[in-house]
């Protein structure tokens, strides 16, 4: 079966008791715990009970539910900042394929060509996830590469999974609580990138998007894809050695500078030049090498954005790293995905404005993509500005990317940092005209 596939009748239906058991079984202890915290304690311990007891919850339900919770969390304009905080603390690895399991995914994604293409294949994989594993291999001419194979049966389940939930969307925004919230759109777009990591040949696509695009940016790698040697099941590519998550904290503090740089300019030139986003750069998928390269893996979730959207989001970006908060607000509801009947629009663009000349004031330490983040969400939801998810993915790629960039070099200024490549996105190649004072920019820039 493949993702475009319709499940049948009978699997959905079996799919949805097992849902649906699970859910009765974690979830009715859960809300009577919450109700009794909620009573002794107050509400915010009630609920965060919950919250918490719901992340088990999409861990118990499989990779379908953690993805999609994975993605969920990052949607701050719709749902309770402490339940996003429960849900960005999903774990998706899994135990490995075992002998039995590797010989099967690679049966199926090869075939006969297997002995054709490779010489060998280590069985014991590097790296496990729940919707792959990835296997130390060599072509037969003589190049190391490394095999992301997907797990036998893994897009059949996620394929039900995903109709489940969108049926499930469907029901849910008819409730009162919920009227006026993009439910069915919040949960389409969550089942896209859900899909999106199940289809290898685009993610295959994506890695080589990005590594052409990337090569502007000194010292980041991509790996190399090898198309001919790729299947449905399986992205064969570069093996990259030595790839371990401690790398940077046995550098020099320069060398962990140059680390921060590297990967932040990475981000912008994804966000504001190119259009085409890496939304998931975790630490399990960006390293740091010993020679003072940053490596980005696993472009599963990747998104395009339209030249219109890319273009305002470095206009927003620009306006804030210069303090225009009347623009920046303007430009948020220029792109929202839609506004409530009863939406205060000049409320929102007062206190975005507001909030755009405060974190302009900020010193650089002091700066907080999440917090500036969180509190713009708050006041879209507070005022009815629904945040359009084309922004809101790609957004959460400098959101995830914060902590690793803070660590690295505690001092870095994301809104100054941001600024070259915002010229180049916006009057470089991509533009249409020159930057003029109009534009806001600081002088040494124009």
């Amino acid at each position: 079966m493949t993702s475009t596939d319709s499940p049948s009748r009978r699997a959905l239906a079996l799919r949805a008791v097992r849902v649906g058991w699970t859910l009765v079984v974690v979830m009715a202890p859960a809300l009577l715990v919450g109700l009794a915290r909620w009573a002794l304690t107050g509400r915010e311990a009630g609920l965060r009970h919950v919250y918490r007891r719901g992340t088990v919850l999409l861990v118990r339900l499989g990779p379908t539910f953690v993805k999609a919770g994975q993605v969920l969390g990052t949607r701050r304009d719709v749902l309770p900042p402490a339940l996003c905080a429960e849900l960005s603390v999903l774990q998706d690895e899994v135990p490995p394929m075992d002998r039995a399991g590797t010989d099967r995914a690679l049966a199926e994604a090869f075939g006969a060509e297997f002995d054709d293409l490779f010489n060998e294949v280590d069985r014991t994989p590097v790296a496990s996830g729940s919707v792959a594993c990835v296997y130390r291999g060599r072509l037969r001419s003589g190049r190391e590469v490394a095999l992301k194979l997907r797990r036998p049966g893994v897009e059949r389940v996620m394929g039900q999974d995903l109709v489940l939930l969108r049926r499930g969307a469907r029901y849910a925004a008819k409730l009162p609580p919920l009227r006026g919230v993009p439910v069915t759109e919040v949960v389409d777009h969550v089942a896209d990138a859900v899909l999106g990591q199940l289809d290898f040949a685009r993610e295959a696509d994506a890695l080589r998007r990005l590594r052409a695009n990337l090569s502007a940016v000194p010292r980041v790698w991509v790996p190399l894809v090898h198309p001919d040697a790729c299947r449905p099941g399986c992205i064969v590519m570069e093996f990259i050695d030595g790839l371990e998550t401690g790398t940077a904290d046995r550098c020099s503090q320069a060398t962990r500078r140059r680390f921060g740089v590297s990967a932040l300019t990475a981000v912008y030139q994804m966000l504001f030049v190119d259009g085409f986003v890496h939304c998931d750069l975790h630490p399990g998928n960006l390293y740091f090498t010993t020679s003072g390269q940053v490596v980005v893996l696993d472009a599963g979730f990747s998104v395009l954005l339209t030249d219109r959207l890319r273009r305002l989001f470095a206009e927003f970006f620009m306006n804030m790293a210069v303090g225009r908060g009347d623009r920046a607000a303007e430009i948020v509801v220029e792109s929202a995905a839609g506004l409530k009947d009863d939406a205060d629009l000049d409320g929102f663009l007062a206190r975005m404005a507001d909030l755009v000349r405060r974190s302009h004031g900020l010193p650089a330490k002091e700066f907080s993509l999440v917090g500036f983040a969180t509190e713009m969400f708050d006041l879209q939801r507070a005022h009815g500005v629904h945040a359009a998810p084309e922004l809101i993915f790609p957004l959460l790629s400098l959101l995830v990317i914060e902590g690793t960039i803070r660590a690295l070099d505690p001092e870095v200024d994301f809104q100054e940092a941001a600024k070259p490549v915002l010229v180049k996105g916006l009057f470089g190649a991509k533009g249409r005209r020159a930057p003029t004072e109009r534009d806001g920019l600081p002088s040494e820039l124009l």
